[in-house]
């Protein structure tokens, strides 16, 4: 399922959302992707591709499941648990918006 979330990507990503270029890397339990966005473009690559990313997202499969299929939305709570982690909870919400899942 995840596999199919990140191949999908490149096909439904919204131009000009994103205004500066920004990278996302994802792990997801043994699922590890590194995301690249621009005002034009989005490009996945496998596993850790960067030094550092821009944003990071730590969660589970299941999680991130739910929060791209099912559209929940993470909670303080969520990241005060540690079900998810991020450096920068806000720009995972520009991700979200860049593939119309705001």
């Amino acid at each position: 399922m995840v596999a199919r979330i990140f191949a999908s990507l490149p096909d439904s990503f919204v131009p000009g959302v994103v205004s500066e270029p920004l990278v996302y890397y994802f792990s997801l339990g043994a699922t590890k992707k590194t995301v690249r966005l621009d005002d034009r473009t989005c490009a996945v690559e496998d596993g850790r591709t960067v030094a550092e990313a821009d944003c990071v997202c730590k969660t589970d499969e299941a999680f991130f499941v739910s929060i791209w299929n099912e559209g929940y939305r993470p909670g303080l709570g969520d990241f005060l648990s540690g079900k998810i982690k991020s450096n920068n909870p806000e720009a995972l919400q520009l991700f979200l918006k860049a593939f119309g899942k705001d």
